[in-house]
């Protein structure tokens, strides 16, 4: 049944759009169904369509490209390379800490719902990144582990905590090169971080909203106190660069 069937019927379909992005059934940057396969799945003319894509590209939520289609836009922007808080994430450890604080919460969260909401999809997409993870050599596998974290931000289908960190992206993945730099070459706390990951996945998989909630948080504590006692040990820690195209 379609939602505000007092609008027009293209403002309707517009908002159907909406809730497709909203869900995460539509991720940023991804590119949206065609004109033809939209009019379809929603069951209007493709002209309707077209209508309903002119309007959400006049609000810039749709990203209209000659010759390539129709595309989600980034909702929440990307913290610049030269914005203040990337320059004081590299330099001062504190905001490292910092970040690792909001993951604890979000991430806490977004398992607990992932383990609620999450679809036969979105677990066969959470179990392909985790074995990609698993299987990687842990020395370089930053980006492998974020994928893994998305996959599970991404099942949540809480729009608002998806596109949060969607915005953080960069930060996040620098935290996580963090860890890996820190840490995956020291057997214990590699150890520690695989049985934390296999927690989180087990929990998700199996639906154990609250076991997947504690699984992650303690996850995201027990690296930063982990870094926060490698920099006072060694009176500094390693902020490696990472290939910020990876992923993009």
């Amino acid at each position: 049944m379609m939602e505000n069937s007092s609008l027009p019927i293209s403002q309707a379909i517009a908002h159907q759009i909406e809730q497709m992005i909203l869900d995460g059934s539509l991720a940023p940057k991804q590119k949206i169904p065609s004109e033809r396969q939209l009019s379809s799945k929603l069951g209007v003319s493709r002209s309707i369509v077209r209508e309903a894509l002119k309007e959400l590209n006049g609000r810039r939520i749709v990203e209209t490209r000659h010759g390539l289609g129709s595309f989600v836009a980034e909702i929440v922007r990307k913290p610049e390379d030269e914005s203040p808080l990337m320059q004081l994430f590299f330099s001062h450890s504190r905001t490292l800490y910092d970040l690792y604080e909001v993951r604890e919460q979000l991430e806490g969260q977004a398992a607990c719902l992932a383990a609620q909401r999450g679809t036969d999809e979105d677990f066969y997409r959470i179990t392909k990144a985790f074995n990609a993870m698993e299987s990687a050599d842990p020395l370089t596998n930053a980006e492998l582990d974020h994928a893994f974290h998305r996959a599970i931000a991404e099942a949540s289908h809480n729009a608002v905590l998806v596109h949060i960190l969607s915005s953080l992206k960069k930060l996040l993945l620098h935290s996580v090169q963090a860890s890996v730099s820190n840490l995956s070459h020291r057997d214990q706390f590699r150890q520690q971080i695989d049985k934390h990951h296999r927690q989180i996945y087990n929990a998700i998989i199996s639906r154990q909203a609250l076991w997947a909630q504690k699984a992650a948080t303690a996850h995201v504590r027990h690296v930063c106190e982990s870094i926060r006692e490698i920099e006072k040990q060694e009176q500094g820690i390693i902020r490696a660069a990472i290939d910020e195209s990876v992923n993009d």
